[in-house]
């Protein structure tokens, strides 16, 4: 099966890579970050939650297909803030996706980044 781009309309992306890519029904979405959000962490948090529903809406799933999320912090610090807003977002699906969190230097003042792998259960 060939690889599906994903995208949306108007979307940014800050280097030569796809937002998301489909095969074989497994997602792939590239780090989401929304330094536009504001400089609150939560606010970012929101806004890279929204791209990934967004994305994942245009691969024709939902959140609750996510897998594994990866999450880095620019500031470590900031997880129980960021926990707050991730708890709220994965509290309906009946099975969370695992997760990783670490703090790393991000681009583009951004204060978090969220990767996320995700399942077409209707594909497979």
């Amino acid at each position: 099966m060939a690889k599906e781009r994903i995208e949306v309309k108007g979307g940014k992306t800050y280097g030569p890579y796809s937002p998301g890519v489909k095969a074989n029904g497994i997602i792939w979405l590239a780090g989401q970050i929304a330094p536009e959000a504001g400089d609150d962490i939560q606010e970012q948090t929101k806004g890279c939650l929204a791209k990934i529903d967004s994305l994942l809406a245009a691969a024709g799933v939902s959140k609750h297909g996510i897998c594994f999320s990866q999450v880095i912090l620019n500031d470590i610090a900031d997880f129980a803030a960021l926990n707050e807003v991730y708890s709220e977002w994965v509290g309906d699906t009946p099975v969370p996706p695992a997760r990783a969190t670490y703090g790393a230097s991000l681009p583009a003042g951004a204060k978090v980044e969220i990767v996320v792998q995700a399942i077409d259960e209707k594909c497979c």
